[in-house]
């Protein structure tokens, strides 16, 4: 019996609204790059050397420009060094009222300061707000030298973690964003580690919504000039240097749906800001974010030969949303695909095919089909009878 692929398309499903967390995910390069080329809206015209936007709920792409090309990150390098000062949290090898030694090395590390005060104590809850809301470098470098020992070890941590998450064009030097030669990510690296950032320490999340923070009677205002014009932005980071020009990563969240936008190599300030609202109420306005399936939901019913049951559900496992030009979100058109006979015994959760999303003749996004149950091997003549049925079939 030749195998073959059964594809069936299961019909356009009823839709409902987003949750306000999604799954955690990376942005990987799809059929289409983003599902901004399938709208009759284009995007806005920014004065940035590259920018992104991105549907956290769904992991979607919706616009992009040199989304691959390597740039410098300046401060938002932060991210990441925040993102591991918060997994040690999490971990419990910091805590937040933790007192952190201030060393000459961070003292003197150049840039943005929070103005620490060498061979002080500075609790690790003060040094994040030093490093989110005031991007201080010297702060950083404390933080940096708490979880690894040293700056160069935790520049380590960066790298690994920056593989872990997938991020192909991103190696860090340092860990506060001064230039380097290899110093360098992409806006697509910069959306994932943001997206990841925000799904995986939703409690820490208030830091970057901090308008201002005072510390040695030197008080601060966040740079992020977005939280004082738009109250749906509750992040992210600013970063700057003559080199790289002026960079923000920002979020907000509308309806319970959550924009990512990356700005970099403005020419000022203003122009980041400006750059970064048009992207997300472009992005708000002009596309929808749908769930298509829950985690473990049926999508097809497929025949099993051999089993002791004719049949299994396949699935996937984990909901599936996802981002359509606003009005055709009743176009879609999930497409599954598996390979047929499908031979007993089947194992729960075992991969047997494809889902593909399909807009028109595009497809959007595809996901792996899963079996949401187990499927024992039938007895000796439960296998023989359809061991002659399948030559008829």
């Amino acid at each position: 019996m030749r195998k073959k692929v059964a594809a069936a398309v299961i019909g356009v499903l009823s839709f409902s609204l987003p949750a306000a967390v999604a799954p955690v995910f990376a942005i990987e390069p799809g059929v289409v790059q983003t599902v901004g080329q399938l709208s009759t809206i284009p995007a806005p015209t920014l004065g940035a050397t590259a920018w992104l936007s991105l549907d956290a709920n769904s992991g979607q792409v919706i616009a992009a420009q040199g989304l691959d090309e390597q740039v410098e990150p300046a401060s938002l390098t932060k991210l990441m060094t925040a993102f591991l000062v918060f997994e040690a949290l999490e971990k419990g090898r910091l805590s937040l009222d933790q007192l952190v030694p201030i060393s000459e090395h961070a003292w003197r590390t150049e840039g943005s300061r929070m103005f620490v005060e060498p061979n002080t104590q500075v609790s690790v809850n003060d040094l994040l707000q030093g490093v989110i809301v005031q991007s201080g470098n010297d702060a950083t470098v404390a933080l940096a030298e708490a979880v690894a020992g040293s700056e160069e070890a935790f520049v380590t941590l960066m790298n690994e973690e920056a593989a872990r998450q997938g991020l192909t064009q991103t190696h860090f030097e340092n860990a506060s964003g001064l230039p380097g030669a290899t110093h360098l990510t992409s806006v697509r690296d910069l959306g994932t580690l943001a997206q990841n950032l925000v799904q995986r320490f939703p409690q820490h999340l208030h830091y970057y919504g901090q308008k201002e923070f005072e510390y040695n009677k030197i008080k601060q205002p966040n740079r992020n000039r977005l939280l004082w014009l738009d109250n749906t932005v509750d992040g992210l980071k600013t970063g700057h240097t003559n080199s790289a020009g002026y960079c923000l990563v920002s979020t907000a969240v509308r309806d319970g749906r959550r924009i990512i936008s990356v700005v970099v190599g403005t020419a000022n300030d203003a122009a980041r800001t400006e750059n970064s609202l048009k992207l997300l109420n472009w992005s708000f306005q002009n596309f929808e974010t749908v769930e298509l399936y829950g985690a473990r939901q049926p999508v097809v019913s497929a025949r099993v030969w051999e089993g002791e049951a004719e049949s299994v559900g396949l699935g996937v496992t984990k909901p599936v949303m996802i981002t359509v030009p606003r009005g055709r979100a009743g176009e879609l058109q999930p497409v599954a695909e598996y390979a047929q006979p499908l031979i007993a015994p089947v194992a729960d959760n075992a991969k047997v095919g494809q889902v593909k999303l399909m807009l028109g003749d595009t497809v959007l996004r595809q996901d792996d089909l899963v079996a949401l149950e187990a499927v024992p091997q039938a007895g000796f003549f439960g296998r023989m009878a359809d061991k002659v049925r399948m030559w008829f079939e």
